[in-house]
């Protein structure tokens, strides 16, 4: 099927003829008469060069309805595709508070903070998440959304990689991140609603309790997963910028764990790399990305060919002024 992007831009077709009707003739130009004894021979003449130039004209013609059809962005619609979807919305809520500054993962003999373990392991679910749309809450004292739900897997992930440690603040105010992602998955459609919600450290900053967050997810028939990473007891800088274990990792499995059961999702706890991987890796299983389908059209974009003629014909028109010596 033939669409015009553009087909607006049909309206400049008058123009020449409207600049031509509208501006004032050259300098020099005078309509004045003259008296010659060989009139006869000069109509003659007269008449041969207005068909050349007659010619002349309905070529330029030619070549700027030809510049107008290739501005319009002519396009060959192909036969939709299939692409497969879960009908599934997916929203990632992800823990930056200061104590993800804690080195306390390995990868390789490579020591690693938590949060560059969880960028690295959260970035390959998202890759697989094929049909799912995604969406992605950072938080730390205070909650804000980082990428909308969306189909666009490479940017979430590339917006994942991109949080830093601490820049929603040192605190962790968990229930208002679920609060926010329950907010988001309310205002759609889809049948089938989750929220992932990883953290290193017990709700003790924002308005919102996490059991009662877990209370508004179920009016909403959404699912939560949770996920706890690292331990207990583990060091870790305090607002203040000192490190140590009091209240710096104080986690609340309980909390975690009646989130999830409330909602119908589970929770997972991960001491260690290879934790964390299997935890996103049961949840690949649990909610799994298959589903109904989208259709999407392949659009070929047509502008190169009329664009091309105009360039030929435009070509043509100065080779002939050239070699007949710059001549009407």
């Amino acid at each position: 099927m033939l669409r015009l992007a553009l087909p607006w831009l049909f309206l400049l077709l008058p123009l020449p003829w409207l600049v031509a009707r509208w501006l004032p003739p050259p300098p020099g130009f005078s309509g004045g008469a003259l008296r010659v004894p060989f009139l006869g021979g000069l109509i003659q003449s007269q008449d041969a060069r207005r068909g050349v130039l007659g010619r002349k004209v309905r070529l330029a013609h030619i070549v700027w309805l030809l510049l107008v059809l290739a501005a319009a962005q002519p396009q060959w619609i192909g036969d939709p595709r299939a692409i497969p979807t879960t009908g599934r919305d997916l929203m990632l809520v992800i823990d930056i508070s200061g104590s993800m500054r804690a080195i306390d993962f390995e990868v390789e003999e490579e020591p690693l903070d938590r949060l560059t373990l969880v960028k690295r392991v959260a970035g390959r679910f998202i890759e697989g998440r094929t049909g799912d749309r995604l969406g992605l809450v950072l938080f730390g004292a205070r909650p804000y959304l980082r990428a909308p739900l969306t189909f666009d897997r490479p940017t979430v992930k590339e917006l994942l990689g991109e949080a830093e440690i601490a820049l929603a603040g040192e605190y962790t105010a968990l229930g208002d991140a679920i609060g926010l992602a329950i907010k988001r998955l309310r205002e759609r459609p889809s049948e089938s609603k989750v929220i992932i919600a990883l953290t290193d450290g017990a709700n003790n900053a924002g308005q919102l309790p996490p059991r009662q967050a877990a209370r508004l997810a179920v009016d909403e028939g959404i699912r939560i997963y949770t996920i706890g990473i690292g331990r207990e007891d583990t060091a870790a800088p305090n607002p203040f910028g000192a490190w140590s274990s009091e209240g710096a990792s104080d986690f609340n499995r309980k909390v975690l764990e009646g989130v999830a059961k409330s909602t119908g999702g589970l929770y997972f706890h991960a001491l260690d790399a290879a934790g964390l991987e299997e935890a996103y890796r049961r949840l690949d299983a649990l909610e799994p990305a298959l589903g109904d389908e989208l259709w999407d059209y392949v659009a070929t974009p047509l502008y190169p060919w009329p664009l091309a003629t105009a360039l030929i014909l435009s070509l043509l028109l100065a080779w002939y002024r050239v070699a007949k010596g710059g001549g009407a």
